[in-house]
């Protein structure tokens, strides 16, 4: 499992929400790692047969990551910077076409 060298980011610091849960993070982290950190490894289902994804490559290759971020589908969150106030949820199947 992932964990981070350093300690939990410090309580009151830059937080997002992730399926209705608040995550603290440091500044300068990517989603992934802000998530992983957090204990939350599963990001996304298989469209193909609803297993679920969790971040592999960390450099945006491989699309394991995808999540949606403020309404917006299929963003990689290995290559998001995470900002406060995010709300990101987790994309299940392939992304809804309009």
């Amino acid at each position: 499992m992932f964990r981070r060298i350093e300690p939990s980011a410090p309580e009151g610091g830059p937080a997002l929400t992730f399926e209705g849960r608040e995550i603290v993070f440091y500044p300068g982290d990517s989603l992934a790692a802000a998530l992983l950190a957090a204990g939350i490894g599963a990001l996304r289902q298989s469209p193909v047969d609803a297993s679920p994804r969790a971040p592999y490559c960390m450099m945006g290759v491989c699309f394991e990551c995808l999540v949606e971020i403020d309404g917006r589908q299929n963003q990689q969150a290995c290559l998001t910077p995470a900002h406060d106030g995010m709300v990101v949820r987790r994309q299940i199947g392939a992304r809804q076409l309009p």
